[in-house]
């Protein structure tokens, strides 16, 4: 269910802002309303929780040999500037290889440079001045031209011309091109660049033993995102200024001094489970607020917070990953996403035997981790495949086994319409699927119904729900058997007469004209909205397709490594199965969230109305969850 909220206005000093804010935050049951702010602390921490996240990516890149919990608390942010620093230094030394390696690979075809040489010559009076030209143009200079021919090869010499003066001769060919000579000698970049490498090993073996300092540094980030919430808060606080007479008296009779300033005030707003209010008003008169507890709007955006039993809160690890979270005004489908989404689970895996195997994998988890709290995903896991188990006695599904070797416990165990012994299992499994998307979605059709009872627009979730019946024997009659599943004038009725009843009451809000006038204008939607049911009934013959896949995997692997399994091919037989059904077991779970998540966010969520537009309670509090 979807906790009730009630709405927090508080009014404090000015100047017990900090304590106020201290002392709620100590409470850790009111959801801030977050409003834009800024303030010299706030940008202070927030550039320090990059520099620390910063030096977080630095470790996170390296494998280290420290031991965890290496360094001091009161040392995070000293270790974090020291990895930022020797991040900077590393980057800055291979910055410096790679631009020294380049320059010897330009003056490699020269073999050792030395500009120095090439100084001291030149204060002797003689200047040298390096060419690289082909070999025709070498051999059109003028015999006055005096040259030193330092390499040749077929195409291109390279070659020095020596001059008297520092001047080069007018007669150069055109396509002579001079070497630039470097700014130091060969031999001394090569020493730079292996002093360079050095620093870049030195850094890194360094960098590797500060990675025992990531429990700390992660440690000191969620202390620096309270300290940022906190000051976000206090910074958003609304500032109030309020002036008056000093008395109840008439200004004349108090005299000249009697209009004075009342002291600046500050605000905030939030909300809090309703069952908590009473918590922030015993605090609120406790420590001197002004307090006013009253129901949200319309207009407040309100948080969400989901309570339910310890059953069906095993679907909250998977809304947490997919991070959806239904409106304060909406309708939470906890229970029947969990029912629903154990039951698609079960279909898309479709084999007992994969049951059994995430059974002992979710035991083994749970038993692990028992002493030190078994995390919630274990058991939605346990429940999950429990129900995988449930499907595979009711089809006679065993890692794909021919029904023939099975055992006939299991044959018994079998639901005979269902089990894989049975010719057409799987059309009545595809029939099973169409039911299936009829039994949800009429649910969530009267659960919208139960939701408008006093209103007249519980007529438009009738209107709704006739036409999915109808829909539902139009697509047996089209997709399974048009024999057994005719379309009488009965079923066309009950389409009529649904389509009717939600053209007339779906937008019904105390005016029947302005209700019909409305669908008028949306007619072209409304008409389309009966194909969009036939669509989504359709929807959930993905159940059987996405099975029927997996099965015909698990037959091919088992198939590949059946005749090696009886005889010195042993080892490759169980290899092939291990990898086959291994990767099977991958593919069924991205197909569970793709298409078995899917049933329940789209097709389910929009009969009934879920937008999914909710954000989750965060209460301010001192610690990261509340």
């Amino acid at each position: 269910m979807i906790v009730p909220m009630k709405k927090i206005r508080m009014v404090v000093l000015e100047s017990e802002r900090v304590p106020a804010l201290t002392a709620l935050r100590k409470l850790g049951v009111v959801h801030v309303e977050k409003v834009p702010a800024a303030s010299q602390d706030l940008s202070a921490l927030q550039d320090t929780l990059n520099r620390v996240r910063q030096a977080m990516s630095v470790l996170g890149e390296v494998k280290g040999s420290g031991k965890p919990g290496g360094a001091a608390a009161s040392g995070a942010l000293e270790q974090a500037e020291e990895i930022l620093a020797l991040r900077d230094r590393k980057a800055s030394a291979a910055e410096r290889i790679s631009r020294i390696t380049a320059e010897l690979e330009r003056l490699a075809p020269w073999g050792d440079v030395d500009p120095g040489s090439f100084r001291f010559l030149a204060d002797a009076g003689i200047y040298l001045f390096p060419f690289e030209m082909s070999v025709a143009e070498f051999a059109s200079l003028s015999e006055s031209v005096c040259t030193v021919t330092l390499h040749r090869d077929r195409k291109n010499v390279r070659c020095v011309i020596v001059s008297p003066v520092d001047l080069l001769p007018e007669s150069l060919p055109p396509g002579a091109r001079p070497f630039v000579l470097p700014e130091k000698s060969s031999a001394d970049l090569r020493r730079e660049r292996a002093e360079a490498e050095q620093t870049v090993r030195e850094t890194g073996r360094r960098i590797a033993e500060l990675v025992s300092c990531m429990p700390v540094l992660a440690a000191e980030e969620k202390r620096l995102q309270k300290e940022i919430e906190f000051e976000t808060v206090r910074a958003g606080m609304t500032e109030i200024s309020l002036t008056g007479s000093a008395s109840g008296e008439h200004p004349a009779a108090a005299g000249e001094d009697s209009a004075f300033t009342a002291p600046a005030l500050a605000s905030l707003s939030g909300f809090v489970p309703a069952e908590k209010a009473q918590v922030v008003l015993a605090a609120a008169k406790e420590n001197g607020w002004a307090c006013l507890s009253d129901d949200p709007s319309e207009e407040d955006n309100v948080p969400t917070q989901l309570k339910n039993n310890r059953f069906v809160n095993l679907i909250s690890p998977l809304l947490d990953f997919l991070g959806t979270v239904p409106g304060y005004r909406e309708i939470d489908i906890s229970f029947w996403f969990l029912l629903f989404f154990g039951l698609f689970f079960a279909m898309i895996f479709g084999d007992g035997g994969y049951g059994l195997l995430l059974t002992l994998i979710s035991v083994v988890g749970i038993a692990k981790t028992a002493k030190k709290g078994v995390p919630n995903v274990l058991y939605m896991l346990l429940y999950l495949s429990i129900m995988t188990v449930l499907w595979g006695v009711v089809t006679c599904t065993w890692f794909a086994i021919p029904a023939d070797r099975l055992p006939p416990l299991l044959h018994k165990l079998a639901i005979p319409a269902f089990s894989s012994a049975n010719p057409e299992s799987s059309g009545n499994i595809q029939v099973f699927c169409f039911v299936l998307a009829l039994v949800q979605l009429s649910i969530a059709h009267i659960v919208c119904m139960f939701r408008n009872i006093r209103s007249l627009k519980c007529l438009g979730d009738l209107g709704s729900l006739l036409m999915l019946v109808g829909m539902f024997f139009v697509v047996l009659n089209l997709v399974v058997d048009a024999e057994k599943y005719p379309l009488n004038s009965l079923v066309l009725a009950g389409i009529a007469a649904g389509f009717v009843l939600n053209f007339v009451f779906v937008n019904y809000d105390g005016s029947l004209g302005k209700a019909v006038l409305e669908s008028l204008q949306n007619i072209i939607s409304m008409l389309l909205g009966v194909v969009n049911v036939f669509g989504d009934i359709m929807s959930y013959i993905r159940l059987w397709a996405v099975a029927l896949a997996g099965t015909a995997i698990s037959n091919t692997v088992n198939q590949m490594a059946g005749p090696m399994l009886g005889g010195f091919l042993l080892f490759a037989g169980a290899l092939i199965l291990m990898f086959g059904h291994g990767l099977n077991l991958i593919m069924n779970v991205l197909s569970v969230i793709v298409h078995g998540v899917r049933l329940n966010i789209l097709e389910f969520s929009n009969h009934i109305s879920l937008t999914w537009s909710g954000f989750k309670y965060e209460p301010f509090s001192d610690t990261a969850e509340k």
